[in-house]
């Protein structure tokens, strides 16, 4: 069971001022290639699962950016944590 959600914004600074949405389908690719359940909202995409793994996984985000040329990244990070479990339908079931 996952104890933890955790929802990123990645702010790549690319090289030339290039648009950033390129940067971020790679960030997403970098979740999705993971195999954790994750929810892509507007402004940010939310994982769910151990919050170790989530972690790392943003540590890979970050990595990818740096591979595709952006000299420095801002993610922002909300965590839940919740050793009893955590999930994003639970969380949000009343809202459907």
């Amino acid at each position: 069971m996952a104890n933890a959600l955790v929802s990123i914004q990645i702010i790549p600074k690319t090289p030339n001022g290039e648009d950033v949405i390129p940067y971020v389908d790679a960030a997403i690719e970098v979740i999705k290639q993971s195999g954790v359940p994750y929810r892509v909202a507007p402004l940010e995409t939310t994982m769910e699962g151990e919050l170790g793994n989530l972690l790392s996984i943003i540590e890979k985000m970050n990595v990818r950016m740096t591979e595709l040329g952006a000299p420095s990244v801002i993610s922002q990070v909300k965590i839940y944590s919740n050793p009893q479990g955590a999930s994003m339908e639970k969380l949000t079931e009343k809202y459907r």
